[in-house]
């Protein structure tokens, strides 16, 4: 018996993208998925092959040349004229669960779905206190806030400061050229795990108190490492180092963002006032709500800066000046705090 298919489409490609994630990793549904983000390859492939669900967005719908032979079409409501008697009209803006809970109560073939999506693994807790510092909003300051919060810990407690840019800038902003960096402890992790602790301390370098494993100089060749590998190579790092802190200055485009901020102690997110950067955070905040991720927002701090006159050219004084008095007050009134209740 041939396999039914059922077919997401939605001209913004982060929202199509997530909602046939979340159905592939959450929905034990008995139909083939196919993804599109674009009106004319749905009805390309409508051409030569059946659908027998869509769920497909407002925006598509608008140019869609003709009514689609599908026998159940379900629009993701934005707000709109609902034009269509045959269509079913689901609220865009809700937890993906609640959409396919919508559209289960039609299709007895998804009836107790629920029941039967796998669940999400028991969170590995490290004793090491994970510090993440992520913000959409570009050029906000994050890795001066990383790196100073990094410093000022370092004078009390022994702390790890891990960058994940792919153009990172280090070399040139430090003067000085690294042998080896991060690069070369994912070769050792994947290649020869057992050499790691002996090989690791030659890698790690310092900046006033704080130990740092240079970048990847070809910061895109760690888009390949998944969550899980990524989870994998920092729970070694801490069973082979002595360390209180964890400082990981994330970044978007890698692979496991929302796993590592899932793991982090505290989650510090710069934002700023001006239209971008507050339609940046909105998008953000949507996409953890739609990945039900409830537990990165209750862990994040916002953090909108004050107007700093002048910071540090140079990264060996990241503890002195009007940005190192801001930081010293956030680890002292929430990090500080936070661990103690």
């Amino acid at each position: 018996m041939k396999q039914r298919i059922l077919a997401v489409c939605d001209l913004e490609e982060a929202y199509a993208f997530q909602m046939a994630e979340f159905i592939t990793e959450k929905v034990s549904i008995p139909y083939v998925l196919h993804l599109f983000t674009g009106v004319e390859e749905l009805e390309s492939f409508l051409e030569k092959n059946e659908i027998y669900v869509l769920l497909i967005g407002e925006n598509a719908v608008r140019q869609l040349k003709e009514k689609p032979a599908v026998p159940n079409i379900f629009v993701l409501w934005e707000g709109g004229g609902k034009t269509e008697r045959d269509y079913c009209y689901i609220d865009k803006y809700q937890s993906p669960s609640e959409i396919i809970r919508e559209i289960a109560e039609r299709l007895t073939e998804l009836e107790g779905w629920e029941k039967n999506r796998p669940e999400r693994k028991t969170e590995q807790r490290w004793k090491i206190k994970v510090v993440g510092i992520y913000s959409p909003v570009r050029r906000c300051l994050q890795t001066s806030f990383a790196l100073t919060m990094g410093q000022l810990l370092a004078r009390e407690h022994k702390t790890l400061y891990l960058n994940f840019e792919c153009c990172s800038g280090f070399e040139r902003m430090l003067q000085q050229e690294f042998s080896t960096d991060m690069l070369d402890v994912l070769y050792y992790f994947k290649c020869a795990r057992e050499t790691l602790g002996v090989r690791l301390p030659s890698i790690v370098q310092n900046i006033n108190g704080l130990d740092f494993i240079p970048p990847g100089r070809s910061g895109f060749d760690m888009r390949s490492i998944t969550g899980e590998q990524w989870m994998e190579l920092l729970g070694t790092i801490e069973s082979i180092g002595d360390y209180e802190y964890l400082i990981l200055d994330l970044t978007d485009g890698m692979n496991g963002l929302f796993e590592l901020l899932a793991h982090c102690h505290r989650i510090y997110t710069i934002t700023r006032d001006d239209g971008f950067a507050m339609a940046k955070m909105s998008q953000y905040e949507q996409i953890l709500r739609m990945n039900e991720r409830d537990d990165i927002a209750e862990k994040t701090v916002k953090c909108r800066f004050p107007l700093f006159e002048k910071l540090p050219s140079d990264l060996n004084l990241m503890t002195h000046g009007e940005l190192a008095r801001y930081v010293k007050a956030i680890i002292q009134e929430d990090l500080y705090e936070e661990q103690a209740g």
